[in-house]
């Protein structure tokens, strides 16, 4: 019982909810891009939230089931199929013993979500199965491999249950203008206020340099004073200012620790938010203070009845 994989597409990685309590022996969090997306998909299917799916980047997977199952689609709209018939995300559908399942390139967002009931049966590293390529660690292959041809990715069939979908107030517009609000951190005194001011003002720009460590943004140079710092840990959303200073949004698979000055945080909802945006897409930063966030969170983590 399981998915063999046809085609793999650029990038489709297992992933969970993510590899928490070991970044201080130097592995990073890993987890889904786009976190809405993810636990959205397991909701849809009554796994728990954690539960382990494919995170399909830009497209062109292919998957045949070799047992049936229900099955979930989320996140980005790639153009997915189902034996040649269009199979739209945020809902869930069966799937019958060699039925195909294909993704094309996004119509809208980057990221989409392939979860299944129970989840898939990949065995965990560190506690987590998510797949981290630099650090060679999760996946199908337990050495951060991205899916290949060939694979086969297990699950438990189960009797098909009742189909579900998400509501429309719920279903992010990836297409829609992104503020990323960011909490200031205790190295932004060593920003002038003049950057600031055009930070928080300036619209920039998704470059053409992102992945699952970063999003590098383009647009007004800002200013610090600092050259570099003694390398520390980094949180994920943190925005670090290199020495062209063009911001760098850390995202997912970041380093563990870093020597660029941060001028602050963005919330982790938004970073979900920013991992669907492609290339050339603007984006603008707003001051918020952390416990609008906080409660916002709190908010979040008991929707989706979250425990970390």
């Amino acid at each position: 019982m399981s998915f063999e994989v046809i085609k793999s597409g650029p990038l489709s990685l297992i992933q969970d909810f993510g590899r928490y309590g070991q970044q201080r022996i130097g592995y990073t969090q890993g987890g889904p891009m786009d976190e809405h997306a993810f636990l959205w998909a397991n909701r849809l299917l009554g796994n728990p939230p954690g539960a382990t799916q494919i995170e399909i980047t830009y497209g062109g997977l292919e998957l045949r089931a070799m047992s049936a199952t229900t099955a979930a689609l989320t996140g980005a709209d790639l153009g997915a199929t189902l034996n040649g018939k269009p199979v739209a995300p945020w809902f869930s559908f069966h799937l019958e013993s060699g039925d195909r399942l294909f993704f094309n390139t996004p119509l809208k967002g980057l990221r989409a979500y392939l979860a299944v009931t129970g989840g898939l049966q990949v065995i965990p590293q560190l506690g987590s199965c998510s797949t981290v390529m630099r650090e060679k660690i999760g996946g199908v292959d337990q050495q951060g491999g991205k899916l290949q041809q060939g694979d086969s990715i297990p699950y438990n069939g189960r009797k098909k249950s009742i189909l579900m979908r998400v509501r429309r107030r719920y279903i992010p517009d990836y297409d829609a203008s992104l503020n990323l609000r960011l909490m200031p951190g205790y190295q932004v005194h060593h920003f002038p206020a003049q950057s600031l001011q055009r930070l928080f003002s300036e619209q920039y720009t998704i470059s053409q340099q992102i992945d699952r460590m970063g999003y590098r943004l383009s647009g007004v140079q800002i200013k610090c004073s600092l050259s570099g710092i003694v390398s520390e840990g980094i949180s994920y959303g943190a925005v670090q200012i290199p020495s062209d200073g063009q911001p760098i949004v850390l995202m997912k698979d970041r380093q563990t620790i870093g020597g660029y000055p941060k001028v602050g945080c963005i919330a982790a909802l938004d970073a979900a938010q920013l991992a669907q945006r492609m290339p050339g897409a603007g984006v603008r930063f707003c001051k918020v203070q952390l416990d609008e966030i906080v409660a916002e969170r709190l908010r979040f983590n008991r929707f989706f009845k979250l425990t970390c």
